[in-house]
């Protein structure tokens, strides 16, 4: 199952209690206070891993807790520190307050981290009160409660190429031709009911990820159909592959290229601005009467238009040299975060990414 959101509620460790103590022991008098400090409690960090493609773990584990920090003791004994929990999310997963909706991190690189929890202070154990007016202090302080937030995980795919198009213009039976991804393919609308990722492989520009995200109906955009839920996974490709079926028996190509066009526009009019091609599908069946129009239109709009058949491969290869030299030209969407890092927050006093196998084979995700 494609899971892209989620709500977990985070609680970092508590601090450990500071000790009272007093030096016992046998020739020496007046020994002191000897109580030590408590533990800080253990912070909880969300950490981008290209391991993971869904929410899933996230959706079916919604309470994390860090460990608590421990208490102190005497002999000047401080409380171990609480172990750090790491919790790994996929590439591209935007990281929200839910209760403030404050913007917490966009983590969009491997590895790249955020501090969501931060771990208590640990309390001072009474050695840290002696003075030398106050010798023998009975007080130490407890120790701080750990940061807990609600979060709103969002998910938001990363592919350098995204499929768009009205239901049954033939996106998955394309995703398959180019890439090693089982889409599922079948003569109806609304085959595709999750976004599936594909790589081709193009030497020697390297790997292209593509995303076939399922098919747009009129009024998508305001919630028909399967609405705005994967609108949104568009917005981080940096090419659009408009796939229009000008086939004799489909919808006419000029109507389904506005409709398409509409709902883009309606759901954030910049995504016109995105770099785009139009891929007239299915060229194999008969298309003498719906094709010339769509040529037409994407001359006097200088839209480039290659005509392909998915099923056959026609045209296809000359669809993907041109969006891997489209993409060699283009730079990388700029994509806004919020107190990220980069690198690897496991330490000698952390814990390994946390997870549930049993929760992880539930998750099932094409690719």
């Amino acid at each position: 199952m494609f899971v892209d959101e989620a709500r977990v509620r985070v609680k970092a460790g508590d601090g450990g209690r500071g000790c009272i103590s007093f030096r016992r022991e046998a020739h020496v008098p007046r020994g002191g206070p000897d109580g030590g400090d408590g533990g800080d409690g253990g912070s909880i960090y969300l950490v981008a891993s290209r391991s993971y493609r869904t929410l899933s773990d996230q959706r079916y584990q919604q309470q994390y807790r860090a460990e608590n920090g421990a208490h102190g003791r005497g002999k000047t004994m401080h409380g171990r520190r609480g172990a750090d929990l790491i919790i790994s999310v996929p590439l591209g997963t935007i990281v929200e307050d839910a209760e403030t909706r404050e913007l917490l991190a966009d983590l969009i690189h491997e590895r790249e981290q955020v501090l969501v929890a931060q771990g208590g202070k640990g309390g001072r154990g009474n050695a840290r009160f002696a003075t030398a007016t106050r010798q023998a202090p009975r007080l130490a302080q407890p120790g701080g409660e750990g940061e807990q937030r609600l979060l709103q995980l969002t998910l938001k795919l990363l592919a350098d190429v995204g499929l768009i198009g009205l239901p049954n213009a033939g996106k998955s039976a394309l995703l398959c031709c180019i890439t090693a991804a089982q889409s599922k393919v079948a003569a109806y609308p609304f085959t595709t009911l999750t976004p599936h990722l594909g790589t081709v492989e193009i030497d020697p520009l390297g790997a292209l990820v593509v995303a076939d995200i399922p098919g747009l109906i009129e009024g998508a955009a305001t919630g028909a159909g399967l609405g705005i839920r994967f609108l949104r996974h568009i917005e981080r490709t940096r090419l659009l592959v408009h796939v229009i079926d000008v086939s004799d028996d489909a919808r006419d190509p000029l109507e389904a290229l506005s409709v398409v066009e509409g709902e883009l526009r309606a759901f954030d009019p910049a995504l016109l601005q995105r770099a785009r091609v139009i891929a007239a599908n299915k060229i194999d069946l008969p298309h003498a009467t719906r094709l010339p129009a769509l040529t037409a239109l994407c001359a006097e709009r200088a839209i480039p238009l290659f005509p392909i058949s998915a099923m056959t491969g026609e045209g296809v290869e000359a669809l993907v040299q041109y969006a891997a030299a489209q993409l060699q030209t283009s730079s990388r969407l700029q994509v806004p975060g919020a107190k990220c890092q980069a690198g690897d927050p496991a330490g000698p006093n952390q814990k390994p990414e946390t997870r549930n196998p049993k929760l992880r084979s539930r998750q099932s995700f094409h690719e």
